[in-house]
């Protein structure tokens, strides 16, 4: 299915960069809040966009001309009569989203495409109140949307196989990186990612400083450590999603105290949004972000100090370990079709380190027994640690 024309639900950060994507493909886009204020922010942020390109010679007069005429904002869906494929992109809520869909589906052509940008929230339970779930899936874009080319198309049970492949090749058009996904909570690449993050608190609460992990996980490859990433990521987002995977998988995902990041949360400290979570951040005289480590974050433990009686060697282990044994468990599910589909989903949504065959080869480097050694290793930290794999190989 070509798409005519594109629509956007939601204003927000991910919504207006959404509709600017299918903009700049030339697609006729209308993009769509209640909020005229989220309007006008959206559109103050999209020329900031084009004009720092403008100015870069990324884009020609004309081209961004074209994508501005592209581009409609308003706050109310004027017409949907051509509409093939819709996004929404509203705030994290079931309720909040299910009444989004629900108002859009009605005004829809009756060929048209709905899908939901949720990052947690399950596909089969929205699909189970819209009249035509065959016609619905996730389109899970990630932020910041112009940069990070990942999509991860969410099959639901009803989900049909030609909206399946629709949204496939609409996000090939976007110039993105579709993998295909089973819903389940969490997805793929956040279900693989919040493992990582328990190791992280586990390390954290047992003394090991939060820079001291982010120094070996960065020496490993990854773009940024754990303590940076959840700055980025920001402390609502982390303890939302958290919820989302403890109720899902409650068996190995459920924190037995308070993970770090909801004391940061509890503490008002949520990252870089705050200026202050684990690192204080500030600008320097070019305007440059600078960071450094929070001495508070100690407080929150009731503690001054680190310990290092803990090896890099079992850091890395203790962090890599639960972020593994989930990957495979995904695999087994049937979650994600190919090894393949799996390591480019952990390199683009997680910037996993730049080893041959990504996150699979980095597995199959390591081998199966040398793989089991260690989870008996570390299996007294809990199930994320141990996994009997159903299928080998």
């Amino acid at each position: 299915m070509s798409v005519r024309e594109f629509a956007v639900l939601g204003a927000g950060v991910m919504g207006s960069g959404i509709a600017l994507e299918a903009a700049r493909q030339n697609i006729p886009t209308q993009l769509i809040d209640l909020s005229e204020e989220a309007l006008a922010r959206a559109s103050s942020s999209v020329e900031r966009q084009l004009q720092r390109q403008l100015n870069r010679g990324v884009i020609s007069d004309t081209e961004c001309q074209q994508i501005q005429a592209a581009l409609r904002m308003h706050s109310s869906a004027q017409s949907f009569d051509r509409v093939d494929l819709l996004v929404e992109a509203v705030v994290e809520d079931p309720q909040i989203k299910l009444s989004a869909l629900q108002r859009a589906e009605q005004q829809l052509p009756p060929d048209a495409i709905l899908t939901t940008n949720t990052s947690t929230i399950s596909i089969d339970q929205l699909a189970l109140s819209l009249q035509r779930p065959a016609q619905f899936c996730g389109l899970h874009f990630f932020n910041p949307v112009a940069q990070m080319r990942l999509v991860e198309v969410v099959k639901g049970e009803a989900t049909s196989a030609k909206t399946l492949q629709s949204c496939v090749e609409f996000a090939k058009t976007l110039n993105k990186l579709p993998v295909v996904v089973r819903d389940c909570p969490g997805f793929l690449v956040n279900r693989i990612l919040f493992p990582y993050f328990h190791g992280f608190d586990q390390l954290f609460k047992a003394g090991v400083s939060f820079e001291r992990v982010d120094a070996v996980m960065q020496a490993f490859g990854w773009p940024m450590g754990p303590a940076y990433l959840a700055d980025v990521i920001g402390m609502d987002v982390m303890v939302g999603a958290d919820r989302v995977l403890e109720a899902g998988y409650p068996d190995r995902m459920s924190y037995t105290t308070n993970s770090i990041f909801s004391k940061l949360l509890e503490a008002k400290m949520l990252g870089q949004k705050t200026g202050n979570g684990f690192y204080l951040y500030t600008l320097d005289e070019a305007g440059q972000r600078q960071r450094e480590p929070n001495p508070a974050v100690w407080e929150l433990l009731q503690r001054s100090d680190s310990v290092n009686t803990i090896s890099d060697e079992e850091i890395h282990w203790r962090m890599m370990l639960p972020m593994l044994n989930e990957a495979l468990r995904a695999l087994d599910e049937g979650v994600v079709a190919s090894t393949e589909d799996l390591s480019l989903a952990a390199r683009l949504g997680l910037g996993f380190p730049n080893i041959e065959g990504g996150l699979w080869g980095y597995i199959e480097s390591i081998g199966w027994d040398q793989l089991q050694q260690q989870m008996e290793r570390y299996a007294h930290l809990g199930s994320l640690y141990t996994y009997q794999r159903s299928l080998q190989g």
